[in-house]
Order: structure tokens, then sequence, then C-alpha cells
């Protein structure tokens, strides 16, 4: 038995929350939104581990450490990237997603994302004012998406009795 399927039938029923700092303000809306609705069910913030990186660019290495550790049921992330006047952002938008989802494949973690790529974004006050409005939006539906997949996955795997996210006493 490989060392990645061991630790995924110990895993704990905790949740592991990534979000880049760039847009700090915008993004912090998502994980506010994303602890309440998993209050809605149940599930406590204490039943949450919590890291901040510096941009997006950095979320796909720290959900693969986060996700082989062997602590979580998921890893959800958040993120703003945005088009800083150069094509540079399509290949980071790009490059965090395609990494996202070949942490999932590759640990057999659900890794969940809300890290949005607007088409335009300045940081006049309508912009701001959408996405901070938005990513509380984004923040539950992912929130949704974790609680409908952690139990989905665990079952596929054969774990449905020992993997679904912890709630609260």
């Amino acid at each position: 038995m490989s060392q990645l399927v061991a630790a995924s039938q110990y895993a704990s029923r905790r949740v592991a929350f990534v979000q880049s700092c760039w847009h700090k303000e915008i993004v912090d809306q998502c994980r506010i939104a994303f602890l309440e609705e998993l209050a809605k069910a149940g599930i406590s913030a204490a039943d949450c581990d919590f890291f901040e990186v510096p941009g997006a660019f950095e979320i796909p290495l720290h959900a693969k450490l986060l996700a082989k550790s062997g602590n979580y049921a998921a890893v959800a992330c958040a993120g703003l990237v945005v088009d800083g006047g150069i094509y540079r952002h399509d290949f980071v938008a790009q490059a965090v997603i395609s990494g996202l989802m070949q942490v999932q494949l590759e640990t057999e973690v659900v890794v969940l994302s809300a890290v949005l790529t607007p088409h335009h974004f300045h940081a006049g006050s309508e912009h701001f004012n959408f996405f901070h409005e938005h990513f509380l939006v984004k923040g539950r539906e992912l929130a949704q998406a974790c609680l409908g997949t952690v139990g989905k996955v665990a079952a596929l795997k054969g774990e449905s009795d020992s993997v679904t996210l912890k709630q609260a006493a």
C-alpha cells in the first residue's frame, strides 16, 4: 500500500483553507462566507486550519503539502488573479488551476478552488465593491462544494464510515 493511500485512510475530518494575500480585503470575504456556510452545517471554524500565501501562484504548492500531510479531508483555496496590464495574469491563472487539479488527482484529497480571474478589474470602488460582494457568494459556494464532495469521494474510496467532515458538538 502506498504512503498516500495509507495517509488518506486516516485523514482527519479537518479542512485546510489556503488564501492569497493579493487583494486580501476582497479574498477575506470568501473565507468569512465559507466559515458561515460550514457553521450552518454544524462544522466549527475550530475544525479548519487557515493558511495565507503571498499570491495565487503560491497556492498549489501549499495545497499539495497540506493534502499529502494526511491531516485534511479537503483543501479549499481562494485567490484573485487580476490583469495588471500585462499578459502574465492569464499564465498565472492557468498555472494555479492546473496545479490545484494536479494536486487533487495525485493525492486523492478533495481540493476546491475559489481562485477567480475576472475579465476586467481595476482598483476603483465599482470593481472593488462588486468583487467584495462576489467573494461572499463564492465562499458559500466553496463551502457547499466542500460539504458535498468530501463524503462522496470517501464513499468512492470505500472510506465513507471514516471520512466525513467533523461537526461541532
